[in-house]
């Protein structure tokens, strides 16, 4: 059976919910977070040389990297839902989606948190990530005009790989400048699977919502 690594406070969650919108057996094996440094437990580098959560194991398969995972669970448990068909010009879209992720938008976002730390010393940083910020931010807020979910009237797994950016953004105040990420933070949050994703997987703060 399919395991996920689960980490609290993690990109892991998405994964859980991706698992119980497809309704797709899994199993759990919950780690935790150094109180004090935040850090993932040393028995994560037993799955996987990176230490990092969300990983699975899928009998002798064993895949890290948020994109990869949600990629490889729609195609393997998703029947076809929650992904356009192949082929489709909605597919290669939905791709990007899944890429943009991790490889662009959190990147800003990660770094304001980062250098948010360093108080003074991280000042001259900031007007350049406040820039990339807005400038990814603004992309994903237009891209929700009129809509949803990103990739129209239904969900998909770009949603759920791309909710981690909302919910990190909205931590960090920004909603207010982002109605329609706003919104489309809510319409997920109100899902029947979200929710039970929740009562799984545990622990789940990455701060106030704003």
């Amino acid at each position: 059976m399919l395991v996920v690594h689960h980490l609290n406070d993690s990109r892991s969650q998405r994964i859980l919910w991706l698992l119980e919108e497809l309704g797709a057996p899994y199993e759990i094996k919950h780690y935790q977070r150094d109180a004090t440094t935040r850090l993932a437990p040393p028995e994560l580098t037993a799955v996987h040389p990176l230490g990092k959560s969300p990983v699975i194991t899928d009998g002798d398969i064993t895949i890290a990297e948020s994109g990869a995972v949600v990629d490889y669970i729609q195609r393997k448990y998703g029947g076809g839902k929650l992904a356009p068909p192949a082929g489709e010009a909605a597919a290669e879209k939905y791709k990007e989606w899944l890429h943009y992720a991790e490889g662009s938008a959190m990147l800003p976002l990660m770094l304001n948190m980062y250098v948010g730390r360093l108080g003074e010393a991280g000042a001259p940083l900031h007007p350049r990530i406040q820039s990339e910020m807005a400038n990814h931010l603004s992309y994903v807020e237009g891209s929700l005009a009129g809509r949803d979910w990103l990739m129209g009237k239904d969900i998909t797994a770009a949603d759920i790989q791309m909710s981690f950016v909302g919910e990190v953004a909205r931590a960090m105040g920004q909603m207010d400048k982002y109605p329609n990420i706003k919104a489309w933070v809510e319409r997920f949050q109100a899902r029947p699977a979200y929710k039970t994703s929740l009562e799984k997987g545990g622990a789940y703060n990455l701060g106030p919502a704003k």
